[in-house]
């Protein structure tokens, strides 16, 4: 991450957020805590690119390779690890999307909107969100699903609270 750490524009954008922005990959924190990264469409950048730290459970990644690159045949050994919170992935496949985050106390703090080909990784906090266009995505995240045990659910912001970044 050497080249974003020396092209990184931060802005404070309240209650102790701050947004790091650089080459079209914004990391959305709060109070030093990690809650998303957003990887837009227009990102590029040879080779592989991980944009997430080691002690995530998920892992985000860019790979981009010239043609006749080969990538070895592999099988993913067996390594135990622990997972605490589903962290999600959402491709924007088509559409728009704006994106909520809350806190973990479920306090509103700021929003962000997606478009297609953009990507979401959803690490800790809340969030919520509204289709601005319809919208097709691929969601990935750990597994197995357990239906309303998941997840709690509260009661989001009105359209007049919303707050996005200039």
């Amino acid at each position: 991450m050497s080249r974003e750490q020396t092209d990184v524009h931060e802005h404070e954008s309240g209650e102790g957020e701050i947004s790091k922005r650089a080459n079209n990959v914004e990391h959305v924190l709060t109070s030093g805590v990690l809650c998303a990264t957003i990887v837009r469409a227009e990102f590029r950048e040879p080779g592989i690119r991980f944009f997430t730290p080691d002690e995530l459970s998920q892992q985000l990644a860019f790979m981009r390779h010239p043609l006749g690159k080969i990538i070895e045949p592999h099988v993913h050994n067996a390594v135990p690890r622990e997972v605490q919170f589903t962290q999600e992935v959402l491709f924007i496949r088509k559409g728009r999307l704006r994106v909520d985050f809350y806190d973990t106390e479920q306090h509103y703090l700021e929003s962000r909107v997606l478009g297609a080909g953009d990507v979401i990784l959803l690490i800790q906090g809340g969030h919520g969100f509204e289709v601005l266009e319809e919208v097709e995505m691929i969601e990935v995240k750990q597994g197995p699903y357990v239906g309303e045990r998941d997840k709690t659910r509260f009661v989001g912001i009105e359209q007049s609270q919303v707050k996005l970044p200039k």
